[in-house]
């Protein structure tokens, strides 16, 4: 019988979903749990700065969430969704090492950006391989991962910024995560290959070879 452990153990697309999202997790919990710290003693501002600080991803997720419409025509979802947590280490480390606060809001914006799009991909990726008794169950293993994968990293976190201070916490997160992702795509190189069919695909196949 067929479990949601095993699925798991057994698919790499299916395994990789999670490891993917956890990834990033370090990355986003540093970076967020350092804005008090970074607001006052680099961008030298108040809870204004703070709140903005705060809120640039969130704005950034939005925006990809209402530009996404694009996503549909990527074929290679488990390679997007490793360039997506590429991008999304690379803008938080870069954040890190930001002093003016207009870019430092960009790149957190950007982060939120990708954030978005590879929580897309990575729910396509489920939908889609999972079998339908299973489909729920692992949709509740990936929200798990992600309600509890930055909790784990605020402890992690913590420690870096206790020894090194916040900057190198927050720039070390996101060097994390790049390598997280590339470690990933290394070791399951099946799931950088993963190829979905754009919508409308499997019906004009065989209409075109009947034509034919």
């Amino acid at each position: 019988m067929e479990t949601p452990a095993r699925l798991v153990m057994s698919s790499s697309d299916v395994a990789a979903t999670p490891l993917a999202r956890n990834s990033s997790s370090p990355a986003a919990s540093r970076s967020a749990r350092r804005f008090p710290a970074l607001a006052f003693a680099v961008f030298h501002g108040g809870a204004r700065t703070l709140g903005l600080l705060y809120a640039a991803p969130g704005a950034g997720a939005l925006l990809g969430a209402v530009t996404a419409g694009w996503v549909h025509r990527v074929r290679r979802q488990g390679r997007a969704v490793i360039v997506a947590v590429i991008i999304w280490g690379a803008a938080i480390a870069c954040f890190g090492l930001a002093h003016w606060l207009p870019l430092a809001l960009a790149l957190l914006a950007a982060a939120g950006w990708a954030d978005v799009l590879s929580a897309v991909f990575r729910g396509t990726i489920i939908q889609l391989v999972a079998p339908d008794a299973l489909r729920g169950r692992l949709m509740g293993v990936q929200m798990a991962v992600v309600t509890a994968g930055p909790r784990i990293g605020d402890a992690e976190s913590g420690a870096v910024a206790s020894a090194f201070g916040a900057t190198a916490s927050v720039v070390s997160g996101g060097l994390a995560c790049i390598g997280g992702a590339l470690i990933l795509a290394r070791l399951l190189p099946a799931f950088s290959r993963q190829e979905t069919r754009i919508a409308g695909e499997a019906e004009l196949a065989p209409a075109a070879g009947a034509g034919s």
